[in-house]
């Protein structure tokens, strides 16, 4: 039997090294937490069934069973991974960019639009909704989560004023509490009509901390 030239190389090929284990199992949880997070994001907690999750991951009940012991577990892991990723895409890049209170907050608020352009990314809206006034671990875990931003944000704005770019005005934590309320709506309005989302963001942050938008404004493609 003739053997080709391309059919020996390939032959003589090293194999592509098989994934560990452990390489194996982040991957299915990746998938399973992304799936959640679309389900999450969709239907809401009540409405979540780990069926669907494990299937439109392309992966079976078991395997999910596997790395999650239940609905509750699972939607807290997705919290905790949405909020991971948050940082990693909007609060990391936005203090790569600037050291500047207000150019800051404005590039947050622009990249906040950006991130939420994803089913992904509005869990923690729909969670807080959904169990808002409730005492249940999930709900629990994104106000933790919220306050914690909000802290930031106030510390941001309390910067800001003491470099005399942000005028005094009402109480720092009460404008980043109104601040992530703002950014909150306008995610649910427009997230997703670029530029558009972006430049609404942005005034409206510089607008509610009391700065003239051509402060920190990026002009829309």
């Amino acid at each position: 039997m003739h053997v080709s030239k391309s059919e020996e190389e390939a032959s003589e090929r090293p194999a592509p090294p098989r994934r560990t284990q452990a390489e194996r199992r982040s991957r299915t949880r990746a998938a399973l937490l992304e799936s959640a997070a679309r389900g999450l994001s969709r239907y809401g907690y009540g409405n979540l069934t780990l069926e669907q999750v494990a299937a439109d991951a392309g992966y079976t009940r078991g395997a999910l069973y596997h790395q999650f012991s239940g609905k509750e577990d699972l939607a807290l892991a997705v919290v905790k991974w949405v909020a991971a990723t948050w940082e990693h895409e909007v609060w990391e890049p936005a203090h790569r960019e600037t050291n500047d209170p207000v150019t800051l907050l404005a590039a947050l608020a622009r990249g906040h639009m950006a991130y939420c352009r994803r089913d992904n990314a509005r869990v923690i809206m729909a969670l807080r909704v959904e169990f808002a006034g409730r005492e249940h671990p999930v709900g629990e875990t994104i106000e933790r989560i919220l306050a914690g931003n909000a802290r930031r944000f106030a510390a941001l704005i309390t910067a800001g004023r003491e470099s005399g770019a942000i005028e005094p005005g009402p109480p720092a934590d009460t404008l980043a509490g109104a601040a992530l309320a703002a950014m909150e709506g306008i995610a649910i309005k427009v997230a997703g009509d670029v530029p558009n989302d972006e430049v609404i963001a942005e005034r409206a942050m510089l607008g509610i901390i009391g700065v003239a938008p051509s402060y920190a404004t990026r002009p829309a493609d």
